[in-house]
């Protein structure tokens, strides 16, 4: 288990003599392992450095209102709509591998535009040990390893907690005294919904995974999971009233882990998966079934692509 008050030391100084006397920016999402990384970079180089995050609509509920609450005491945070640009990259394209690919050369295009204007050579990343793991051994690419594009327009690319894991970031987190809500925070994909959308991603189907995911996320609470969410999976028949309906599948996932390498799907209480079906049905429009993934990791993956 790493020493957190001795690795936020080093961090510090390992990313102050990274970046030198130049720019940087750095890719802010909100979750943990990018929170950390924004504040050891801010610790490091102060105003040199512009954090950005940028709304993909791919986003949690809520997401991009929590980003200017923690970390609008830096004045250099940037927000970046990007909403329009994300989903029109992704339009008819199902294949999950495609999709991470597209995802990340969008990211480092708006991270490049921000650079230029602001004269930042350096991309600074919240890349944890996991990440470079799944996207060497060919299980999925993440957007910001196996996802980025050849050509980057950066002089270096600067990852403080490449050598790290989830549990160690959040210890990392704690001692750094960021808020529970993002210290605590359950894992959230970079590719953000998208991944949580099996097949095509449409802004329909985004708000369901959205909005599902919220509600999910709400009830499992009580059984702290380390991860829990909902995929939209296709669509089926149901019953609204006297009408037949069909409308979205939802999957919902829950899984205990340490550091998400492996995972166990939960044994969830029958009158919890009653209340999260009912709550999804009644209040997400357009969701005519609810289903539980029991599947462990492996042989699944904790998310849906």
């Amino acid at each position: 288990m790493v020493d957190a008050a001795a690795f936020i030391d080093e961090a510090t100084e390992a990313v102050a003599a990274a970046v030198g006397e130049r720019r940087a920016v750095i890719a802010l999402s909100g979750g943990v392992d990018s929170s950390v990384a924004a504040t050891l970079a801010y610790d490091a180089i102060g105003e040199r450095l512009t954090p950005v995050y940028v709304d993909t609509g791919l986003m949690r509920a809520g997401e991009t209102a929590q980003i200017r609450e923690t970390f609008g005491y830096m004045e250099t945070l940037e927000v970046v709509d990007a909403r329009a640009r994300f989903l029109d990259a992704l339009a008819d394209v199902s294949d999950p591998e495609r999709k991470r690919h597209i995802i990340g050369e969008q990211f480092i295009r708006v991270f490049e535009a921000v650079g230029a204007r602001m004269d930042a050579r350096v991309l600074i990343q919240g890349t944890i040990y996991p990440d470079r793991i799944e996207s060497e051994g060919n299980i999925k690419s993440h957007h910001n390893v196996g996802g980025l594009p050849d050509a980057v327009e950066f002089d270096a690319i600067v990852e403080p907690l490449a050598e790290l894991y989830k549990d160690e970031v959040r210890a990392v987190a704690r001692a750094l005294e960021l808020p529970a809500a993002i210290a605590d925070r359950m894992p959230f994909p970079g590719p953000g919904l998208a991944v949580r959308v099996v097949g095509p991603v449409t802004a329909e189907r985004v708000r369901v995974a959205r909005e599902a995911t919220a509600i999910i996320e709400e009830e499992l609470a009580p059984h702290e999971p380390w991860q829990g969410f909902g995929a939209v999976l296709g669509k089926a028949t149901g019953v609204k009233g006297d009408n037949r309906i069909h409308g979205h599948v939802i999957a919902v996932r829950a899984v205990g882990s340490r550091d998400g390498m492996t995972a166990r799907a939960m044994e969830l209480p029958w009158q919890t998966l009653q209340q999260i079906q009912s709550r999804i049905t009644g209040q997400v429009d357009g969701v005519a079934r609810v289903v539980y993934d029991i599947t462990h990791k492996p042989p699944a993956t904790i998310e849906y692509e």
